[in-house]
C-alpha cells in the first residue's frame, strides 16, 4: 500500500483549516499533518512534518501568501496549492502565484463557505494529487526562463496564411506558464491563436490581461460571436465552451454553456473538435501540460482532418496527463519540449507559407 501524500494546511481562517483538513482527510490516499495561521507558523511546521503538498492562502497577517511563496520556492521548493478569494484582486494574485512556482490554486465561495468548500471536495482532492505528481523542476525552469527576444522572430509576411491558418492551444495543470512561453515569441503578423485553459470563471480576464502585457500579439478574453483576428490570441472565458466557427470567409468565437465535457467547461476537446471541423489542414492544435486526457481525441481528430499537431514532451511538463493521452491515441506528429514549441508552430508555418505561394 502506498504511503498517504502529506498535506500541510496553511490559512489565517480557523474555519478554512477545519474544513480543508476535513476535506483531505476524508480522502484515502492523503492526510493532513499539519496546519498553520500563518508563514512563520508554516515554516516550522515544514521542516518538522516535511509535507508534499502545501495548501497557501493568499492573504495572511506577519507574511503574505505570495511573499512567502518566493521564499519557499527559492529555498525548499515542493508543491503548492494556493487557495484564493474569487475576486479580481484575488484572481491577479492566484495568477502571480503560479507564475512564482504554484502548481495551482482553489477558489474560496463568496457565501457559505463551510458548505461550498464541501462541494469542492473531489477538485480540491484532484488538485492536491496533480500537485504531488508535478514536477516542481518544470515550473521552476518555466518561471525562470526568460522568453526568446522577440526581435528574433522574423515576421511571416503573408496575408493570405495570416488569414486562412489557426493556432489552437489546450492546456490544463501548469498550463498559464506554459501558454505565456508559447505565446511570447509569435510576431505579431501571425495567424489568430484559440486558447482553452482549465480555468473557473473570474479568472481568465486576468489571465488574458496579464499576457497582453507581455506578448506582442493582442491577446483577451474571447467574446462570443466576434471576429477572430490574425495578431491576436483568444482565451476561453472560465464556465464556457470555446469553439470556432464560420461565418462566410470569417473565423468567428463561439460560446456557450452546454454541460462539461470530460468533467471540464471550457473543454479542449470541445475547441479542437471545431477546429477539426472547421479549419481542417489549416489548423495546427497544440496540448499542453495538464491532467487527465481532455483534449486527446479532439487532437486526434484535428490530425485526421489534416492539421499539424504537437504534444508537450513528459520532461517539460508540469503533469504529463494530457499529452501523454494524447501521444498514446497516436495524435501528436511531433513531441516537443516546451521551449522549442513556438519555434515548431512557427517552423511549420512558414513551410505552408511557401507552398502556397507557389501555388
Amino acid at each position: 500500500m502506498n504511503p498517504k501524500i502529506k498535506v500541510l494546511c496553511v490559512d489565517d481562517s480557523a474555519l478554512i483549516r477545519s474544513v480543508m483538513s476535513e476535506i483531505i482527510n476524508s480522502q484515502p490516499d492523503m492526510t493532513v499533518v499539519g496546519t498553520a495561521a500563518d508563514p512563520l507558523v508554516a515554516r516550522d511546521l515544514i521542516k518538522a512534518t516535511n509535507p508534499d503538498v502545501l495548501t497557501l492562502d493568499v492573504e495572511m497577517p506577519r507574511m503574505d501568501g505570495l511573499e512567502f511563496l518566493e521564499r519557499l520556492m527559492r529555498l525548499r521548493p515542493m508543491p503548492v496549492v494556493m487557495v484564493s478569494s474569487l475576486t479580481e484582486r484575488g484572481s491577479e494574485i492566484a495568477l502571480r502565484a503560479l507564475e512564482l512556482g504554484a502548481v495551482d490554486f482553489v477558489t474560496k465561495p463568496k457565501l457559505g463557505v463551510r458548505d461550498g468548500l464541501l462541494n469542492y471536495t473531489e477538485l480540491i482532492a484532484g488538485k492536491i494529487r496533480a500537485a504531488f505528481g508535478a514536477r516542481i523542476s518544470a515550473l521552476r525552469q518555466a518561471a525562470n526562463r526568460t522568453a526568446a527576444d522577440p526581435a528574433g522572430e522574423p515576421l511571416l509576411r503573408s496575408p493570405l496564411l495570416s488569414t486562412e491558418k489557426l493556432i489552437i492551444i489546450g492546456a490544463s495543470t501548469g498550463g498559464t506558464e506554459a501558454i505565456r512561453e508559447v505565446l511570447q515569441p509569435l510576431p505579431p503578423d501571425c495567424p489568430a491563436v484559440l486558447i482553452a485553459q482549465h480555468m473557473p470563471a473570474g479568472f481568465t480576464k486576468s489571465f488574458a490581461q496579464r499576457l497582453d502585457g507581455l506578448c506582442r500579439i493582442t491577446v483577451k478574453e474571447a467574446q462570443h460571436g466576434e471576429r477572430v483576428l490574425p495578431g491576436h490570441a483568444y482565451i476561453a472565458p472560465g464556465a464556457f465552451h470555446m469553439s470556432v466557427a464560420r461565418n462566410g470567409a470569417n473565423y468567428v468565437a463561439h460560446l456557450d454553456q452546454e454541460a462539461p465535457v470530460n468533467r471540464h467547461r471550457p473543454s479542449i476537446d470541445v475547441l479542437f473538435d471545431s477546429a477539426a471541423r472547421h479549419a481542417g489542414r489549416n489548423a495546427i492544435g497544440v496540448i499542453l501540460t495538464g491532467m487527465g486526457r481532455d483534449g486527446a481525441e479532439g487532437l486526434l481528430r484535428m490530425k485526421r482532418a489534416g492539421a499539424y499537431t504537437l504534444a508537450q514532451d513528459e520532461a517539460s511538463c508540469v503533469v504529463f496527463g494530457m499529452p501523454k493521452e494524447a501521444i498514446a491515441l497516436g495524435a501528436a506528429e511531433e513531441v516537443a519540449p516546451l521551449s522549442e514549441m513556438s519555434r515548431r508552430v512557427l517552423a511549420h508555418l512558414r513551410t505552408f507559407g511557401a507552398r502556397t505561394n507557389r501555388v
